[in-house]
């Protein structure tokens, strides 16, 4: 068996001095671990906010989970690197010496005389040097990555760096909302007059306005020219009247009425009569009559006419204008008995008309017709 070689150390090294360099190393070592637990500890007590006369910024959930996940790692280290320094140190002191090497041999004595009694055994020999100190170990696994520091304060904002070259354009962005609508223009120059478009088709008829009022009544006309008599018609009763006023009298119409005298060209059958005034015409024969009556004024007046039966207004005879007349004319039919009596009215607005001279100026018709 080879015995290892050592380099010569002058003045040689004694094992009880190679053994407490050992165990200083140790102790250097178990010091180094004890002053990095104690940083873990003032890290822990850092983030909680503990140290006396020291705070920082409020540390968070994560920051604390952080600190707790390196203490536990470094715990682990510690106690790998404590078995390993036990370890190292019971080595130390458990040890055997190391036997040095062999001395020379020394040079062969001189031979004794013959016979002569065998000397003692000489003296051992003193003990050899110690030798020198093995090579160094390898060296041994990495320690496990101590947890990450906490993180230094931010440091102040550097200078505004070059503007950077203008990146391409971006996509278009979607249509953003329509906005408010603008007030309006002013209005435009008037464009030229277009073509006339065709004719569209009629419209329906619209409805039929309502009649107007009635006209004035014209100037009455001249008397036309007598026409030949004609041939004479059958004979359908032989009871009648007939009466006029052609003298241009004045009537002075009141309120309630006034009568209108008929004395001329008076044409009456037996059975009709007239009374002192020309005025009251009474009928003696029961029937049915046809009346009928005209009267002509020089001036259109507001008044109105009417035939009174007994002496009371009949309103199918009542001619009550809206606007002024200078003619008015009637005809009804109406059942008379015997004793009944007719006679022919102006009323309305307090005037003075005149009848129409040289003519007809009023005339009154009775025909009894059964």
């Amino acid at each position: 068996m080879s015995m290892p070689s050592f380099p010569n150390v002058d003045p040689p090294i004694q094992r009880e001095d190679a053994v407490n360099q050992i165990l200083s190393s140790i102790a250097m070592e178990e010091l180094g671990l004890s002053h990095i637990l104690n940083a873990e500890g003032e890290k822990l007590q850092y983030i909680l906010g503990t140290i006396p006369g020291l705070s920082g910024p409020t540390a968070t959930v994560s920051d604390v989970l952080a600190a707790n996940e390196s203490v536990r790692g470094l715990l682990e280290t510690a106690v790998q690197n404590q078995i390993f320094l036990k370890s190292k140190m019971q080595g130390a002191l458990t040890a055997s010496p190391m036997q040095g090497p062999t001395g020379p041999t020394g040079p062969t004595g001189p031979a004794g005389p013959a016979g002569g009694p065998t000397g003692p055994t000489g003296a051992t020999g003193a003990t050899g040097a110690t030798g020198a100190a093995g090579a160094p170990g390898a060296t041994g696994p990495a320690g496990a990555e101590g947890s990450a520091g906490i993180a230094g304060p931010t440091g102040p904002t550097g200078p505004t760096g070059a503007t950077g070259l203008t990146g391409p354009t971006g996509p278009t962005g979607a249509d953003g909302a329509t906005g408010p609508t603008g007030p309006t223009g002013p209005t435009g120059a008037d464009g030229a007059a277009g073509a006339t478009g065709a004719t569209g088709a009629a419209g329906a008829a619209g409805a039929t306005g309502a009649t107007g009022p009635a006209g004035a009544a014209g100037p009455a006309g001249a008397t036309g020219v007598t026409g030949p008599t004609g041939p004479t018609g059958p004979n359908v009763t032989a009871t009648s009247a007939f009466a006029a006023n052609t003298q241009g009298s004045s009537i002075l119409v009141a309120l309630g009425g006034t009568l209108v005298p008929l004395p001329d060209s008076q044409l009456l059958s037996p059975d009709i009569t007239v009374d002192g005034t020309n005025t009251v015409f009474t009928v003696n024969t029961t029937g049915r009559y046809q009346l009928s009556y005209d009267i002509n004024i020089t001036a259109a007046l507001g008044s109105g006419t009417r035939l009174l039966i007994n002496g009371a207004p009949n309103l199918a005879s009542t001619v009550a204008p809206v606007i002024s007349l200078s003619h008015f004319s009637n005809e009804i039919l109406l059942d008379l008995t015997a004793g009944n009596t007719v006679s022919l009215q102006m009323f309305g607005i307090a005037s003075a008309a005149t009848l129409l001279p040289g003519s007809a100026g009023a005339s009154l018709t009775l025909l009894r017709l059964s």
